[in-house]
């Protein structure tokens, strides 16, 4: 996904295989307008984005465009700088968010922050993930829960997304598996040792609109090969 070329030959590999939502995050140069018509042409939707912190402080015009372009009403962050990450930062991330996420409401957006394991180190009695959703309410900060990143934190996929329940239009669905060398690895869904029925139940349960499947690394199998794996075993637990 690095050149307009790449970009449009996955993304008709990821129809073929059944997909119908995308998101778009850390892909090569591209007009938006470009990408759309991409999109457009295979049958999928951009449902989410993940765009840096700094482009929504300082280019949130642009953001916002773009997102309109894009047909899309879910930007995301996928983290924040280092120094957002204490007691003190949680507050700071909250306050800065207040005005962009009312622009963006005013646009028919919202606005979601994507976990990694390291928000779930504690400040306090409470994890800097609970924190920060504690601070600001539903309306201002929505939970894109990552099941593999919670998991490798130390807490239950599944408890996350019921006590996110409500405001939590997208997640990231990623298994964890463990091989014989005691190695933790990203795994397709459904390769792993997540408990998906209790996932999948508890992502229903919280009204979750779009839940996509994603994958850091994928090893010694093509990433189009670990899509279409863990969409045949979502397929046979009953989603498409």
């Amino acid at each position: 996904m690095k050149t307009p070329e790449t970009m449009a030959a996955t993304l008709k590999q990821v129809a073929e295989i059944g997909y119908t939502t995308v998101q778009v995050s850390g892909i090569g140069e591209i007009e938006p307008a470009d990408l759309v018509k991409m999109t457009d042409k295979n049958g999928l939707q951009i449902v989410v984005t993940h765009m840096g912190w700094d482009r929504f402080l300082n280019d949130l015009d642009g953001v916002i465009e773009t997102h309109k372009t894009w047909k899309c009403s879910h930007p995301a962050i996928g983290s924040l700088p280092d120094e957002y990450f204490s007691a003190d930062g949680v507050k700071r991330f909250v306050d800065e968010l207040a005005p962009i996420a009312e622009r963006l409401a005013a646009e028919g957006m919202d606005f979601s922050y994507h976990n990694h394991s390291h928000e779930l180190v504690k400040h306090g009695d409470t994890t800097w993930l609970e924190q920060v959703y504690a601070l600001a309410d539903g309306d201002m900060l929505k939970a894109e829960i990552d099941t593999y990143w919670i998991q490798h934190g130390g807490g239950d996929p599944a408890q996350w997304l019921r006590d996110c329940a409500g405001r939590e239009p997208v997640i990231h669905l990623k298994d964890m598996i463990i091989t014989p060398e005691h190695e933790q690895r990203f795994a397709e869904i459904g390769e792993g040792n997540l408990n998906w029925p209790a996932i999948l139940a508890a992502a229903e349960l919280g009204g979750v609109e779009f839940m996509m499947v994603e994958q850091d690394n994928c090893y010694e199998r093509e990433p189009i090969d670990a899509l279409a794996i863990s969409y045949r075993n979502l397929q046979a637990m009953g989603y498409e």
